[in-house]
């Protein structure tokens, strides 16, 4: 099965993580996920894989975050999604997918419990 990666090619630690599956030959397809952004499914399977809610994927530090009011406590997982779906900026970085599993490569070693 092919490996999957929602890369930012800007950012180093996705470009780390990416290297980390060419080392271990891995076939991997990359999305680049601010040019071909997840679908709503996409992104609610993903968090799931991932085990975390919604509010555990956002990337806190972005201007978007602040803009969008993202700190309320009170808005719900899909207050949080769409602002993802609207703002793919916001999605924390890099995810990789196999066989029904996902990691964030956050640190880039993460990502060798499912590959």
């Amino acid at each position: 099965m092919t490996t999957k990666i929602y890369h930012n090619p800007r950012c180093s630690k996705s470009r780390q993580t990416l290297a980390l599956l060419s080392e271990n030959e891995m076939d991997v397809e990359i999305i680049e996920y601010l040019k071909t952004p997840p679908s709503r499914k996409e992104l609610s399977e993903i968090i799931k894989m991932l085990g975390i809610k919604p509010r555990d994927l956002l990337r806190k530090g972005e201007k978007e975050y602040k803009e969008a009011g993202l700190s309320n406590k009170e808005l719900s997982d899909k207050q949080i999604i769409d602002a993802m779906l609207e703002h793919p900026k916001l999605i924390e970085r890099p995810i990789v997918i196999k066989d029904g599993q996902a990691r964030i490569g956050r640190p880039p070693e993460l990502i060798l419990e499912i590959v």
